[in-house]
């Protein structure tokens, strides 16, 4: 037991813990400017009419159709995009 507590000290931090390098850009409509989200960390609440979700940061995404980051997601790898609910969704990076 006291060999595991050691190990699991020495375990590195979890990758989720740092923030994604790169940007999330929002496309609501023609009618506005992209939402751009610089080196995100943790959950993000979309803006409420957004519609397409591009990832240019250096880690998968996760989009959900809840504000609060919770139960099913999509997960947008680097250099992709994803169609995304409208309302009340979030994103994890």
């Amino acid at each position: 037991m006291a060999a595991a507590s050691v190990l699991g000290m020495a375990a590195p931090a979890p990758a989720a813990t740092r923030s994604a390098s790169g940007e999330v850009v929002v496309f609501s409509t023609e009618a506005q400017p992209l939402d751009v989200y610089r080196n995100p960390s943790g959950c993000q609440q979309l803006p409420t009419i957004a519609h397409v979700l591009t990832n240019q940061t250096d880690r998968p995404v996760h989009v959900y159709g809840n504000p609060f980051c919770v139960g099913p997601s999509v997960t947008v790898q680097p250099g992709n995009g994803t169609h995304v609910p409208g309302g009340a969704g979030s994103f994890s990076a």
